[in-house]
């Protein structure tokens, strides 16, 4: 699951660190759009010495950037890392952003609900904070049985 619980020895602090899956690394995504650009020239060999060749070749290589900019895109959207810190009495979870901002919030533990909503979220098993008048998401870029999981560990780790 693409998330972690680090706790100290003591066990007075415990993390959490979520991240989205990233199952295309950055060797893969190169060798996925050179693949891509062989496989587009295919066709084109069969033209070489011809000037219609030159007709085609700007549009072998507008599709081939235009895969390699999508992936790309989709690679810098998925930079995205969410910690929870639980220390002593005190709970925060602090969500960065691909654009490099953070967005925090703080609680006391005591006050915090954990909340799942099966349906009625946005999507479904929605887990979610509350406290301090806010609520907030957490993991919502998980994998529906990755949440309902979170949410079982959440439970277990506001306990301890």
């Amino acid at each position: 699951m693409p998330y972690q619980w680090t706790t100290t020895p003591d066990e007075s602090r415990q993390e959490l660190r979520l991240w989205p899956h990233n199952s295309l690394p950055l060797k893969g995504l190169a060798a996925f759009v050179l693949v891509t650009f062989a496989m587009i020239l295919i066709p084109v060999i069969t033209l070489l010495g011809s000037p219609v060749l030159w007709g085609l070749l700007p549009f072998a290589l507008l599709a081939v950037w235009g895969v390699n900019h999508a992936l790309q895109r989709n690679r810098k959207s998925r930079q995205i890392v969410e910690t929870l810190t639980l220390d002593g009495d005190a709970a925060q979870l602090v969500r960065e952003e691909p654009s490099g901002a953070t967005k925090e919030w703080d609680c006391k533990r005591y006050w915090t609900t954990i909340t799942k909503y099966e349906n009625d979220g946005p999507i479904p098993h929605y887990v979610t904070l509350r406290g301090m008048g806010r609520e907030v998401e957490i993991g919502a870029f998980l994998s529906e049985d990755e949440r309902v999981t979170l949410y079982d560990e959440l439970l277990r780790a506001w306990k301890r």
